[in-house]
């Protein structure tokens, strides 16, 4: 004890400060508990022990780091970006995998060692990446969604390494057998326990929950995820597989927010642990002979991952500047190579040498990271000029609409609030224009005829193409408090006579948006405005039977227009959101089924889908029973997803599916 107290005391002083100065400098806390584990080590100044206690540290910090990727993954979202993270995503892993490991078996290593380095270093930084990406509001943009599809394919690639990584260490006879022992073992625990524990973890966290006790709540958290962990162990599996087990199965019940904000401190601390002690693993007396070495390692890792996701973006169809900026974006090492090489290391697979090599190479490419991350534009551009013409051509296609409109509204986002708003203002014919960074989803309402054009309206040049200055106000339909916060500096430096209505979900940030300009701060939208709208006719004296008479009547004659939504990738694909209806647009070829055909003869079955809109050379037509169907008309449908398929089948061919 005498000696533990004043190890811990240097311990927290070190990375209070240290970590203090990290996020003064807008960089990662990871980064600053390595530094940490680096200048505390036993291998540097030597201020803290190599004793197995930092070993049990780390042991820790994995099964929790483990533990919030498993709460934090959504398989709603991995079904929503399917085709990048299985196709840019799982092509990523393979081919860099790959070509590492022959680098590796090049150069003699032995090729369980050679297959812990090239899964370490296949992994990118989900810590790193993400914050940088919603600090800068790229989360949503296209080259944002490339990074965190391969990130989700990464997360789930680590599961098959943290099975693989013991089984080969323990094989004593046949390998493939070894193998196929540890993969049945992992699909038997797998099928086990998402086939019976997610109603048995809802119930006994309901009964937890029931006591009313915080500190209960947190233990029971704590308890299960050990529990996990140490079961898979002992299945010979590892700890890290178990608590990834565990976050998950808590993910799918209803307690998973509460959990996540219960044990985040507790979390956090335990993962700082975790890579003060991969800090602590380097040997600064190996380094100074193998800096070369270990910088040559770096940069090739950096141009190889680089080239890999550009080269596999561009083949997934996304222009030159969007994939560069995906590359350099996933370029550096991860949190989880860290994981692979304690994995390797606890096993016996990787020697100390070609560790202290690696393991400094991806420390170095995540202290370069930010830096990369933050000029990735400026290194887009140097390399592809047709993005920068792109970009130029984006400017313009928004001011070739934008120079047309004067007392026009702006609609930043065009979601399900900015959709709601816009058929508002074409109800009361307020020319608007709205701007969206979501691709899919303005490609989707343009074709449906309305006025939306891809861009961030988070730029004072989107803002000024789009007619800011001779607008009449500004609407933020999307509730994002930084994006909509920068906005608000925009136009409060270059359009200041331009009035600002923003949504919001809750009053949180209302003083903050008043203070930074904005008019009015909506907290919700459509039933807020009805209950806004009823409150205000009963002040002004109306009885309250005729408010709730026409609120009612309102309600079922005119709620209809509300109905469904323009779907986007950044509206992810959740439960809730599978059961809504959305709209579609369908245009008409010249096979198409109903061309020459009444509405009236148009019949969708079983198929619960129906006509909302007809355009005609980009016109709305007056819509009839005995309104006939041409080529080149765009029809919107109005369905929930499974249904919309077979209605645009039976519009296009005339059978169903």
């Amino acid at each position: 004890m005498h000696d533990t107290i004043p190890n811990i005391i240097l311990l927290l002083v070190f990375s209070v400060l240290v970590v203090a100065l990290f996020r003064a400098f807008k960089l990662p806390a990871m980064l600053a508990y390595i530094l940490v584990g680096v200048l505390l080590g036993p291998n540097s100044f030597g201020f803290l022990p190599n004793a197995e206690a930092n070993h049990e540290l780390a042991e820790f910090g994995i099964v929790f780091l483990m533990f919030s990727i498993g709460l934090e993954f959504s398989l709603g979202q991995l079904y929503a970006m399917r085709r990048i993270v299985l196709g840019i995503g799982g092509l990523q892993v393979l081919i860099t995998m790959g070509a590492i490991m022959f680098v590796c078996l090049s150069f003699d290593m032995d090729w369980k060692a050679a297959l812990v380095v090239s899964g370490a270093l296949t992994m990118s930084s989900t810590a790193i990446v993400s914050k940088l990406l919603v600090e800068r509001l790229d989360l949503n943009s296209r080259h944002g969604r490339i990074a965190i599809g391969v990130l989700l394919f990464q997360d789930l690639a680590v599961v098959p390494l943290l099975v693989v990584i013991p089984a080969i260490a323990s094989s004593t006879g046949s390998l493939a057998y070894a193998l196929g022992i540890a993969f049945v073992k992992a699909a038997v625990m797998l099928s086990i326990l998402f086939f019976f524990g997610k109603n048995l973890m809802n119930r006994w966290f309901g009964i937890v929950a029931r006591q009313r006790s915080r500190e209960l709540f947190v233990m029971n958290v704590l308890m299960v995820t050990m529990l996990l962990a140490y079961v898979t162990k002992e299945g010979g599996l590892s700890y890290a597989l178990g608590a990834f087990i565990a976050g998950m199965l808590i993910s799918e019940t209803r307690f998973r927010y509460q959990v996540e904000s219960d044990i985040a401190a507790f979390r956090d601390i335990l993962m700082g642990l975790f890579f003060i002690t991969i800090g602590m693993l380097l040997d600064f007396h190996s380094l100074t002979g193998n800096f070369a070495n270990i910088l040559l390692v770096m940069v090739g890792l950096i141009i190889f991952k680089s080239l890999v996701v550009a080269l596999l973006s561009r083949l997934f169809g996304f222009e030159s500047g969007v994939a560069v900026r995906s590359g350099v974006t996933l370029a550096q090492a991860g949190e989880f190579s860290f994981v692979v090489f304690s994995l390797g290391l606890e096993n016996g697979l990787i020697s100390d040498g070609n560790l202290q090599v690696v393991l400094a190479a991806s420390l170095l490419s995540m202290f370069i990271a930010p830096f990369i991350i933050q000029n990735n534009l400026k290194i887009a551009e140097f390399f592809s000029q047709g993005y920068t013409r792109n970009r130029k051509h984006q400017i313009e296609d928004i001011e070739s609409v934008g120079k047309q409109l004067k007392d026009h509204v702006i609609i930043c986002g065009f979601g399900r609030s900015g959709q709601y708003l816009s058929r508002f203002l074409k109800e009361e014919k307020f020319p608007f224009i709205a701007i969206d960074i979501d691709p899919a989803r303005v490609q989707e309402a343009a074709s449906g005829g309305e006025n939306v054009i891809y861009g961030d309206a988070g730029k004072r040049l989107v803002l000024d193409a789009a007619g800011a200055l001779r607008a009449k106000a500004l609407i933020i339909s999307y509730d994002d408090p930084p994006a909509a916060m920068k906005i608000l500096h925009l136009v409060n430096d270059y359009f200041p006579n331009l009035p600002v209505v923003v949504r919001t979900v809750d009053d949180t940030n209302m003083e903050r948006y008043r203070d930074a300009g904005a008019s009015e701060v909506v907290p919700e939208v459509l039933e807020g405005s009805l209950m806004l709208a009823s409150h205000a006719l009963v002040l002004l004296g109306v009885p309250l039977n005729r408010v709730v008479k026409r609120i009612r009547l309102f309600r079922e004659e005119r709620y209809k227009m509300f109905k469904g939504f323009f779907h986007g990738v950044s509206d992810g694909d959740e439960a809730v959101e599978r059961s809504m209806p959305r709209m579609h647009s369908v245009p008409l070829n010249s096979l198409a089924y109903c061309n020459g055909k009444p509405l009236k003869d148009i019949y969708f079955g079983l198929c619960n889908a129906e006509i909302t809109a007809v355009r005609r050379d980009d016109n709305p037509e007056e819509m009839s029973p005995d309104f006939v169907f041409k080529e080149g008309d765009v029809v919107v449908l109005l369905a929930k997803p499974h249904d919309i398929v077979l209605a645009e089948k039976i519009l296009l061919t005339g059978k169903g599916i």
